[in-house]
Parts: C-alpha cells; sequence; structure tokens
C-alpha cells in the first residue's frame, strides 16, 4: 500500500511529491509521539514502527534508484539516515531502545526539508 502511494507521487511533478512525502512523514510522526507516551512494545508502539519502518524501506529503495534526479551524495546521506532508523525501530521493537524522541527529531528535520 505505501509503496503504491509512493510510486504514485514519484509520477506526480516534484512538488506535488514532495508534498506527499510531507505528509507520510508528518503521520509517522504523529504515531511516533502516540508510540511514546503508550511506551515501547504497546500495540501503538508497534503500528508507528511498522508504518516507518515501511515507508523507510520505500524512500530508501527510490534513493537507490540510479534515475532519482537527487544529488549522489544526498541519496546517500539520506539513505544512510534511514538505514538508522529501521535498525532502530528493530531495537524499539525488541524492547532495547525507547528512542522515540530521536525518531521524531530526524524525520521532523527531514520533513521540514521537503519544502
Amino acid at each position: 500500500m505505501y509503496r503504491q502511494l509512493y510510486v504514485e507521487a514519484a509520477a506526480e511533478s516534484p512538488k506535488s511529491a514532495r508534498e506527499r512525502e510531507r505528509v507520510v512523514l508528518k503521520a509517522a510522526i504523529k504515531k511516533l509521539a502516540i508510540a511514546k507516551i503508550r511506551g515501547a512494545r504497546s500495540p501503538e508502539s508497534f503500528e508507528a514502527t511498522d508504518y516507518l519502518r515501511q515507508i523507510w524501506t520505500v524512500f530508501i529503495a527510490d534513493l537507490s534508484n540510479s534515475e532519482n534526479a537527487l544529488p549522489e551524495s544526498l541519496r546517500a546521506a539520506l539513505i544512510s539516515i534511514g538505514l538508522w532508523i529501521r535498525r532502530e525501530v528493530e531495537l524499539i521493537d525488541r524492547g532495547e531502545s525507547k528512542n522515540f524522541d530521536g525518531l521524531i527529531e530526524i524525520n521532523q528535520i527531514i520533513m521540514d526539508g521537503l519544502v
């Protein structure tokens, strides 16, 4: 489902695609904020980490595509961030981390950069 939305967004104008990415990241941040209150290993936490894992899997796949128009260095940096996010959600899922603030902050920074 998320991949299809992202494919549709990629076919749109760059401005429309960025806005759709902002919407997806905003939803992820909201889910993470709720998960932070409910606690790691809560249903809300699993929902938030699953959502974040899925969107960053799609982002990483797109950033890895040689047809992506972003500069290679920026793509590489964003892929590194995405890999960190995916590792961090695994730690949260296993109960080894409660770093919701870090995930919220990084995703907020990325979202804010999509203007």
